[in-house]
């Protein structure tokens, strides 16, 4: 790794303004997503249903996911952004005014996390799409590396802060996010970044397919983003954390919102380092490395009865994640040029978003078949069996060095 100051990127004023966007609209997602899973679970006590929450949230993003490229590519990044932000927040105070005034039920609560879903399926590529055209390409990795230090900073104090606000009340949180997503709306407003190309090009079924048919061609690319999508898929305990808070670790909403944050706190502590000193060899190794780690702390996690030792695995577990992350945003924006960005981001987005939403449908599913901690256990058994299938499928990305474009 090489020391690098964040001076640089602190001088770029829409960086900051990215920065600060994108924690608060994690942030707000953050205390709504335990708000709604204490809520939902509370009314119905049925583990499926937990799996649901991240289903319903994952078919828009399978199911746009070719226009919302296109749009990524083809409209102004900001103003999707920021629609996204507002459409969220009319989501949250609907959330907040069914559950005041009594009308809130399960059906309700998964037509409005449909239309969040569809809104996080469209912001999170774009949002990754936008940070080229703000910082120059050579601060980029680290860009990359502090961007993440914001979702990591929000998804600890997101889950933390909503389990202590829901002691008021449900309606207390979905309002306070109903603030904070217009909050993110208002700074994304403000970012400025560089200009590109006034020619459109038409909308045709190449244009469509062109993300897919970009990363498929690079197995360097296909293979961290595959590796993460089912590494994810099998590993998420995200949708497990309300039946361990309350049944397993015997705790209250602030210890669902401790357990959720867990992660956060590693994965934070392991960007900061990552936005300080730049991973410049062995890249490739040190990707599957971290995997190896992650499945190995789900199955601490997933065996776990003590609340210091599951706050110890998710940590660890959040750690390892971190550096997965960094590596393969890395890998896709500085081997993508940068009007197809959006298109390729979606993809990414597909695979590496839907992962974790279709994982917790998948966690909870087994969660009521088979029990919870044998569900946890799959999980982190199964992200070691995928590390060692990768190896075999993806040698270039084992042997990759270097985070830099190839020559």
């Amino acid at each position: 790794m090489t020391d690098v100051p964040l001076s640089t990127l602190v001088a770029h004023r829409s960086f900051a303004y990215f920065w600060c966007g994108r924690t608060a609209t994690t942030t707000a997602y953050q205390m709504l997503a335990v708000a709604v899973g204490w809520q939902i679970y509370a009314m119905t006590g049925d583990a499926l249903d937990l799996g649901l929450v991240g289903l319903v949230q994952f078919v828009p993003i399978v199911a746009m996911s070719l226009v919302i490229g296109q749009a990524a590519d083809h409209f102004d990044r900001r103003t999707l952004a920021r629609t996204c932000q507002i459409v969220k927040a009319l989501c949250a105070l609907l959330l907040a005014l069914g559950t005041s005034s009594g009308w809130l039920g399960r059906e309700t609560i998964f037509a409005i996390l449909f239309v969040i879903g569809t809104a996080r399926a469209f912001e999170t590529p774009t949002l990754h799409a936008l940070l080229p055209g703000i910082v120059p390409s050579t601060l980029l990795p680290r860009a990359i590396a502090a961007s993440a230090t914001a979702n990591q900073a929000a998804t600890i104090g997101g889950p933390a802060l909503g389990g202590l606000i829901y002691a008021f009340g449900p309606t207390t949180v979905y309002v306070t996010c109903t603030v904070v997503f217009l909050l993110a709306s208002v700074l994304v407003s403000l970012i400025k970044t560089a200009p590109r190309p006034s020619e459109r090009k038409p909308v045709t079924l190449a244009s469509l397919f062109a993300g897919f048919a970009y990363i498929r061609s690079r197995p360097v690319l296909l293979g961290a983003i595959s590796l993460d999508f089912f590494a994810v898929m099998l590993g998420g305990v995200t949708a497990l954390l309300p039946i361990y808070a309350r049944d397993i670790l015997q705790t209250g909403p602030w210890g669902l919102g401790l357990l959720r944050a867990a992660p956060a706190v590693g994965a934070l502590c392991m960007s900061v380092m990552l936005a300080h000193r730049s991973l410049d060899r062995q890249v490739g190794r040190t990707l599957f490395a971290s995997v190896v780690v992650f499945g190995v702390a789900i199955i601490v996690f997933a065996l776990s009865t003590s609340f210091a030792l599951s706050l110890v695995a998710l940590t660890i577990y959040g750690m390892a994640d971190a550096i997965s992350v960094v590596i393969r945003h890395s890998l896709v924006q500085t081997r993508t040029p940068q009007d197809m960005l959006g298109r390729v981001m979606a993809v990414n987005s597909l695979g590496t978003g839907s992962s974790g939403t279709l994982g917790e449908f998948e966690s909870g599913l087994l969660a009521a078949w088979f029990g919870t901690v044998t569900s946890a256990l799959v999980g982190g058994v199964g992200a070691l069996a995928i590390v060692v299938l990768w190896m075999l499928l993806f040698p270039a990305l084992r042997r990759t060095a270097t985070l830099a474009p190839e020559t």
